[in-house]
């Protein structure tokens, strides 16, 4: 297991070069393969530690989407079936939709359901 950056840099340095070696890409028998593949799990393993991908919130999904599809807040409003004023709560987070309108924000905006229902 990889504890300090400077054993992931000397270890990624390690890894691009078995990457310039086709035999450690592509003969499964040969001991540089076998070192790279170890290497490729520490690696990802200390990455999913240190770096982890934080799932995006339901606000910013939407205003990505509305980018996307070249929304304004008037016309996701008539998407959703609400208000102009509802959407805008919904954007500053001080209101959250109903079950009805989450679906449509899903099926509409094409926005995975664990998404908008915070799963």
């Amino acid at each position: 297991m990889i504890q300090t950056e400077k054993e992931y840099k000397a270890i990624l340095t390690r890894v691009d070069t078995l990457l310039e070696n086709p035999e450690a890409i592509e003969n499964m028998d040969s001991e540089d393969y076998i070192e790279l593949n170890l290497l490729s799990d520490l690696v990802a393993d200390y990455e999913e530690r240190t770096f982890p991908v934080i799932k995006p919130g339901l606000i910013d999904v939407i205003k990505l989407r509305m980018a996307e599809m070249s929304l304004n807040q008037k016309r996701l409003s008539e998407l959703l079936g609400v208000s102009t004023s509802r959407v805008s709560e919904y954007l500053n987070g001080k209101s959250e939709p109903t079950l009805k309108v989450a679906r449509a924000i899903s099926v509409k905006m094409g926005i995975d359901a664990s998404i908008v229902l915070g799963v």
